[in-house]
C-alpha cells in the first residue's frame, strides 16, 4: 500500500476526522455532489425522453420523410394524387436505411351526430400500413385491418370520442365536400373499432384511421393512386443523410421533405432541450467543485500540523498533496454514490409509476418521459469524478506554501 494512500485511509476512518470542526463542510461537500448528480441525471434523462417522445410521436403520424407532388397545396389534405406504381415502392431497395414505405392520403371531413359535429382529418391508409407506433397509443379495442376488402372501421383518438361522446363500437357519419360545390358531400358512416391515445393533443384532435380506399372512390382516384408515401428510416440518426439518398433516388417530379422539415417549429422547439442539458450540467459541476474546494481547504487546514510534521520527515510537496487529493475522491465517490441512488430512484419511480405528469397543449406529453442509459450515467459520473479532482489540484497547491515550522507549531 502507497504511503500517501495509506495516511489518507486513516484519515478517513479516523473517528476524530468525522466529528471534527470540518465535519459539516465536509458533508455539505458530499451533499453538493449527490444533489448536482441528481439534477444532472434527472435533466439528460427528461430532456432526452421528452425529446424523443415527441419525435416519436411526429413521425408516427407522417413518417421520417414523407415523398408529395408538388403542388401549391399547403393544406394537411392531399392535393394531386401520387401513382403507386413507382421503383421505390413498395420497396425501397436502392436505399438501405429505409425501414418501411407505405402509401397513405389525407381528407377533411365533418363528424356530424344529432346533436353535433366535429371536423377531422381522415387519414386513409392501406395494408401497407405501419401499425407498431399506434398498438403502443391503443387503450381500447382493436387495430383495423385493411388487407381483406373496402371496410368502414376506424381508429379515433380519445380525445375526439370523448368530444363526440362516442364508445367502442358506435358509428358515426362523416361528410366530406365535393369538388363541385353545387353537390352536396358525400356521406360514410364508419363503426370504431379501436380508441388511441398519443398524448399529442394536435393529432389526436384531428386524426381518424381510416381505409385508404374510401378516400380513393370520394376523390374519384384509380386504385392505384394515393396521396402520398411516408417513409420510416432505421436510424434516426443518420436521418438526413439517409435523406439525401431517398432524394437522389426518387423522380425529380416528387418532392422529399424530412418530418423536422415539415414540422420545423416543434423540432426547433426541442432541441433547445439540448442546450438547457449542457447549461445545467455545467452549473451543477461548477457548484459542486466549489463545495469541494472549500471542504479540501478546511481539511488542509485542520490538518495543518500534520502536514509540518510529514515535511519535516522528508515528504515533498507532491506526496502530501496527493494525501488530500486521495480524501477528495473519496468523499467525491460518496456523493457520486448517493446521487446515483436518488437520482435513479426518482427516475425508475417517474418511469413505472407516471409521479409527474405535464400539460399537453405545452409539452405534447401528458407526463414527464425519461431516458435511461447505462451510458450517459457512466459518462456523467466518471465526467464529474475528473472534473472536480482537476478543479482541486489547484487549491491544493497551497500545501507547498505552508512552512513545516510554523505548521509546527500552529494551533
Amino acid at each position: 500500500m502507497k504511503f500517501e494512500y495509506f495516511i489518507a485511509k486513516r484519515i478517513i476512518d479516523s473517528k476524530a476526522y468525522k466529528s471534527s470542526v470540518s465535519a459539516p463542510i465536509i458533508k455539505i461537500g458530499i451533499a453538493a455532489i449527490a444533489i448536482g448528480i441528481v439534477v444532472m441525471m434527472i435533466a439528460i434523462a427528461t430532456g432526452i425522453g421528452l425529446q424523443q417522445k415527441i419525435r416519436e410521436k411526429v413521425v408516427a403520424f407522417n413518417g421520417d420523410i414523407i415523398i408529395s407532388n408538388f403542388d401549391s397545396n399547403n393544406s394537411q389534405e392531399s392535393g394531386k394524387p401520387i401513382s403507386m406504381n413507382q421503383d421505390f415502392y413498395p420497396e425501397f431497395k436502392s436505399v438501405d436505411e429505409v425501414e418501411h414505405i407505405q402509401a397513405v392520403a389525407t381528407k377533411f371531413g365533418i363528424i356530424r351526430t344529432e346533436t353535433d359535429f366535429e371536423a377531422i382529418i381522415l387519414k386513409g391508409v392501406g395494408a401497407d400500413f405501419k401499425w407498431s407506433y399506434f398498438q403502443d397509443f391503443l387503450i381500447e379495442g382493436r387495430l383495423p385491418d385493411y388487407s381483406e376488402g373496402r371496410n368502414e372501421d376506424v381508429l379515433i383518438s380519445k380525445y375526439l370520442a370523448n368530444r363526440m361522446q362516442f364508445k367502442l363500437g358506435d358509428s358515426f357519419t362523416t361528410l366530406f365536400r365535393k369538388e363541385d360545390p353545387n353537390k352536396p358531400p358525400s356521406m360514410i358512416t364508419y363503426h370504431i373499432v379501436g380508441i388511441y391515445s398519443s398524448g399529442f393533443k394536435d393529432f389526436d384532435e384531428t386524426y381518424v384511421l381510416g381505409d385508404l380506399r374510401h378516400l380513393q372512390r370520394l376523390n374519384r382516384w384509380e386504385s392505384d393512386q394515393a396521396g402520398h408515401f411516408e417513409v420510416f428510416v432505421k436510424d434516426y440518426a443518420k436521418l438526413n443523410e439517409t435523406f439525401n439518398q431517398v432524394y437522389q433516388n426518387t423522380p425529380s417530379l416528387l418532392n422529399v421533405v424530412t418530418v423536422e422539415q415539415k414540422f420545423g417549429s416543434i423540432f426547433e422547439w426541442i432541441k433547445i432541450f439540448i442546450k438547457n442539458i449542457y447549461g445545467i450540467i455545467g452549473i451543477m459541476i461548477l457548484v459542486a467543485g466549489i463545495n469541494m474546494i472549500t471542504a479540501l481547504l478546511v481539511l488542509v487546514l485542520e490538518r495543518t500540523q500534520m502536514i509540518g510534521i510529514l515535511k519535516a520527515l522528508g515528504s515533498n510537496n507532491w506526496a502530501i498533496r496527493k494525501i488530500f487529493l486521495y480524501n477528495a475522491s473519496y468523499l467525491i465517490s460518496l456523493g457520486l454514490i448517493w446521487g446515483n441512488v436518488i437520482g435513479l430512484g426518482l427516475l425508475f419511480a417517474q418511469k413505472y409509476l407516471k409521479l409527474f405528469p405535464l400539460n399537453p397543449d405545452v409539452y405534447y406529453v401528458t407526463e414527464a418521459p425519461v431516458y435511461i442509459s447505462l451510458g450517459y450515467i457512466l459518462a456523467l459520473n466518471i465526467g464529474t469524478f475528473v472534473l472536480c479532482l482537476v478543479m482541486l489540484l489547484l487549491p491544493s497547491y497551497i500545501i507547498t506554501k505552508i512552512s513545516p515550522v510554523k505548521a509546527i507549531r500552529f494551533e
